[in-house]
């Protein structure tokens, strides 16, 4: 058989060659059954929605961070109340639940495919995963991809959760015909450093199992059953790109330095402790961010002093001497957890969350104040305030802290002599209260994410505005630039571990303002050292400076990408 080149998009750089594990299934297939009573069909529909509610927390339990914000937005997506009606009225209406699902659904995300933009069009996409979870919950069956052997995974399109599903070991590549370079399996598939291609037209019909495939993720190319001279080319480009990793490890050991001589220190987002250790194999300077979330999601309970305790140690003890930024209990918002009983809020991410939350459940607070206290023998310990407005917040949460190590000291406990207490700045008032506040902290680690979202007043988990959520808005970049100036007056450092500092654009001009830490995925920090290490920071000061008199982020993209292009 000769070969076909097919044409899609390029969502994951890197080129690869292997075999093809082709990947059919759709919807579960449900056979027509008369529908029970409105009772029968609501008590089997909240018994699928707990199941799939489960195994969404398995999954969860061994994902990686990007993967587990994933798995979050699916858990409320479960819970979500235009979902819920929708199904309510196809099984009062005499409707099995099966069929109530999949009406909800496909009603759910019609509606976004409708929409004009292609990141809100892929989110149809989430919705349905969503849903087939359910309908196999109902029919007793299983949903994920399992490979025994090394392979590009051909699809039609991959669900988020059976993305996060797959073995990343034996995971070469992804091809899909359908998605786009927004979707989640683009996105993981860049974090995890696997090259993609999405939107290739007929690659499913025309691929079989075992057959061999070259795509490029660079430009979109698939090949399917290649010829001795496109192996050859393809072979080459895996050459170079074994050669661009192994200079990578090679220098995962030098500094983040500017040939001007300015130092960053590249740090990396985690989420439990194993991925602390995963990352100082990468090469990261330390943790950034640590979220201690991962501790009281998936349970019934919340986790004891001693718990927490032993997993903060670990934590520091996996990073070898390297700080660790932990940030306290972050809950609310986008995040719930069933067993504390919060109310619904019309407004949840303007509402009783992090700090708030714990302010409110001082004894939730106390036992992880306490937890961390004991952990700071273990290691290198940074202690850090989320959704902080002003002094009033921090005060009170330094007096907390204090009173925590009253207690571990009277009853005996050890406790580091040294230790340090920042905030994350992500509330607008913060960042301009920034010259207040650097006096009584001893960083500001910058939380881009909410940032962006208070700033610019887009809530970044809404679909019909993400075309509004702008990292690269003059007003963020304003923000940041004030924070950086502030603390550095007095004589404090500033990170940022929103998922800006792991772009390449972002992380230019984060250089640029003088940003001293940025952090990010493990699978990121080669990229951002390279454009660090290749980048005097006098231009990319100058390039910041020019790009704070602009009015729009468009105006900021067309000064900073071709930059970034020259440098990596």
């Amino acid at each position: 058989m000769s070969e076909r080149v097919l044409r899609g998009v390029a969502a994951a750089a890197g080129a690869v060659v292997g075999p093809a594990f082709v990947y059919r299934e759709g919807q579960p297939e449900v056979a027509a059954q008369p529908a029970g009573t409105p009772d029968e069909e609501r008590a089997r529909y909240e018994a699928a929605r707990s199941r799939a509610e489960a195994e969404l927390n398995q999954l969860a339990e061994r994902a990686d961070e990007q993967a587990r914000e994933i798995l979050t937005a699916h858990q409320l997506m479960l819970q979500d109340p235009e979902l819920q009606n929708l199904v309510e009225e196809g099984i009062q209406a005499g409707q099995p639940a099966e069929a109530a699902v999949r009406a909800a659904v496909e009603q759910f995300a019609g509606m976004l495919e409708a929409l004009d933009d292609e990141y809100l069009r892929e989110r149809a996409a989430d919705v349905r995963d969503v849903g087939r979870r359910l309908v196999a919950a109902l029919t007793g069956r299983t949903v994920g991809i399992v490979l025994r052997q090394p392979a590009v995974v051909v699809a039609r399109d991959l669900a988020p959760t059976d993305t996060i599903g797959i073995d990343r070991d034996l995971l070469l590549g992804i091809v899909t015909e359908q998605g786009g370079p927004t979707s989640h399996t683009s996105i993981l598939a860049r974090s995890w450093g696997i090259p993609a291609v999405v939107a290739a037209a007929g690659v499913l019909d025309a691929a079989d199992d075992g057959m061999t495939v070259a795509l490029d993720g660079d430009t979109g190319e698939v090949v399917l059953d290649p010829g001795a001279e496109t192996r050859s080319r393809y072979e080459a480009a895996m050459a170079r790109a074994r050669e661009q990793a192994e200079r990578d490890r090679a220098e995962a050991s030098l500094p983040a330095e500017t040939p001007d001589g300015v130092r960053v220190e590249l740090a990396t987002n985690a989420g439990s402790p194993a991925e602390v250790a995963f990352a100082m194999e990468k090469g990261a300077e330390g943790v950034g961010l640590l979220r201690s979330e991962f501790l009281f999601m998936g349970r019934e309970s919340a986790p004891t002093e001693e718990e927490q305790y032993q997993a903060y140690a670990e934590a520091l003890q996996n990073a070898n001497g390297q700080r660790v930024i932990i940030r306290t209990l972050d809950i609310g918002g986008d995040k719930d957890v069933p067993y504390l009983g919060l109310p619904k809020e019309e407004n949840p991410f303007l509402g009783v969350r992090a700090l708030r939350l714990c302010f409110r459940r001082p004894e939730l607070f106390r036992t992880q104040l306490r937890a961390l206290l004991r952990a700071s023998v273990h290691g290198r310990l940074a202690i850090m305030f989320p959704m902080v407005n002003g002094l009033a917040d921090l005060r009170r949460a330094r007096e907390a802290l204090a009173e925590a190590r009253r207690s571990l000291e009277a009853e005996g406990h050890r406790v580091a002599d040294q230790y340090e207490v920042g905030i994350m700045v992500e509330i607008p008032s913060a960042a301009l209260l920034a010259d207040h506040l650097a006096p009584e902290v001893d960083f500001f680690s910058i939380g881009t994410n909410d940032l962006v979202q208070y700033t610019l007043a887009v809530d970044r988990g809404n679909p019909e505005l993400a075309e509004m959520y702008q990292p690269y808005h003059p007003a963020v970049l304003r923000l940041i630039d004030r924070v950086v100036q502030a603390a550095h007056a007095a004589g404090k450092w500033v990170g940022v571990c929103g998922e800006m500092g792991g772009l390449p654009e972002g992380a230019l001009l984060l250089l640029g303002l003088g940003v001293d830490e940025l952090s990010m995925a493990p699978a990121l920090l080669p990229r951002i050292r390279r454009l660090v290490r290749s980048t005097p920071a006098a231009e990319a000061r100058a390039l910041a400076q020019q790009c704070l008199t602009v009015g729009t982020p468009e105006e900021v993209l067309a000064l900073v990408e071709p930059v970034v292009r020259r440098t990596v």
